[in-house]
């Protein structure tokens, strides 16, 4: 007997702050996170002491939450962790992060290197599941599960 297994693709729609493709696992965090003292751009490890991540790590990861918590020095710390290689893999927002847009969009400019940074509904995503961003047809951002 031959059993079918269904695949249900959920499928949302949202808008770049910086255009890009990435894909990888969920970290989904309720809370902001800062990425000046809040994250080790050596080795991706959340350093914040007052945040329930702390301990995890970014790297290769999809970051989801509903904003980042300045410092204005996050776009730096977010830059050097794009650069070397230890920052999310891209990261979904509920609104629009300036400081967190400017550090991807530097990053891409000096290292030629793209982190996606997309806002979107982030209901109903969990840590642990596989993520996919790409950009639809019109150039805006597809976020779904893979």
């Amino acid at each position: 007997m031959t059993r079918s297994i269904e695949v249900k693709v959920v499928e949302r729609a949202g808008t770049f702050q910086l255009a890009g493709a990435a894909e990888g696992e969920a970290l989904v965090f309720s809370q902001p996170l800062s990425f000046w003292g809040g994250i080790d751009a050596e080795t991706g490890d959340i350093t914040d002491r007052s945040h329930p991540g702390l301990g995890q790590n970014v790297s290769g990861k999809i970051l989801v939450m509903p904003s980042g918590r300045g410092s204005s020095s996050s776009s730096s710390v977010l830059a050097e962790a794009i650069r070397r290689g230890t920052a999310p893999a891209g990261i979904l927002l509920e609104r629009p992060d300036p400081i967190l847009a400017v550090g991807a969009i530097v990053a891409e400019f000096l290292y030629a290197i793209s982190m996606p940074l997309v806002v979107c509904d982030i209901g109903g995503i969990v840590s642990g599941e596989r993520i996919a961003i790409g950009i639809g047809a019109d150039g805006e951002a597809v976020v779904r599960k893979v």
